[in-house]
């Protein structure tokens, strides 16, 4: 059967190229906050972030062609702020590209706010502001390269915060999740149901 073609419903995807354009995934959108080496402020969309194990690291891939990678690997830290619905257009702005004088004219119009532990900005607007030394940096994914870093500061607004006497759901649809559907759409989740763990299953 040719590449492309549909048997039992399943169609198979050619992979002389990327495949991720060819469907749609759920994935956070973060800006990621590093220093200029004149030391202004740079912060950038993500969305290939996650957790890197149960500990508190967490990583993205970006790549070493972008100053976001080369600004993390010189300074040793960046920031991460995890975007609400209504952050979308700072994001939208954060992703124009550098002008002529490897500027980001856009990154004026969006309101950043102090870190508390390192020198990095943060997006105002987020719902949770992670501050980060960098860990180590893995190349050759393709192009592309894996940052990872050692969480050292942590804020969260108050609605998203879990508490033993407010159920999950509400604490949901009280402070909706942006999420990111690659490679070109979003949406707001502010429903959920508490997923049916089997007894005795373990992290």
């Amino acid at each position: 059967m040719a590449q492309g073609e549909a048997e039992g419903g399943l169609v198979t995807l050619d992979l002389g190229a990327p495949i991720w354009d060819r469907f749609f995934t759920v994935a956070p959108l973060v800006l990621v906050g590093t220093t200029e080496p004149d030391g202004s402020a740079d912060l950038a969309p993500k969305h290939m972030v996650t957790p890197l194990g149960w500990d508190n690291y967490i990583g993205f891939v970006c790549t070493p062609e972008h100053g976001t990678y080369r600004n993390a690997k010189r300074t040793g830290e960046f920031t991460l702020t995890f975007a609400r619905p209504g952050g979308i257009l700072a994001a939208s702005l954060a992703s124009a590209p550098r002008c002529e004088e490897d500027e980001k004219p856009g990154l004026a119009l969006v309101e950043t706010l102090p870190p508390t532990t390192v020198s990095a900005p943060l997006a105002a607007g987020g719902y949770l502001y992670l501050e980060c030394e960098l860990h180590g940096t893995w190349d050759d994914f393709g192009r592309n390269s894996l940052v990872a870093g050692r969480i050292v500061a942590a804020r969260v607004i108050e609605d998203a915060v879990r508490r033993p006497e407010r159920d999950d759901a509400d604490t949901v649809a009280g402070a909706p999740l942006l999420v990111y559907l690659p490679p070109g759409r979003f949406a707001e989740v502010a429903g959920s149901q508490a997923f049916p763990f089997h007894q005795g299953m373990k992290r």
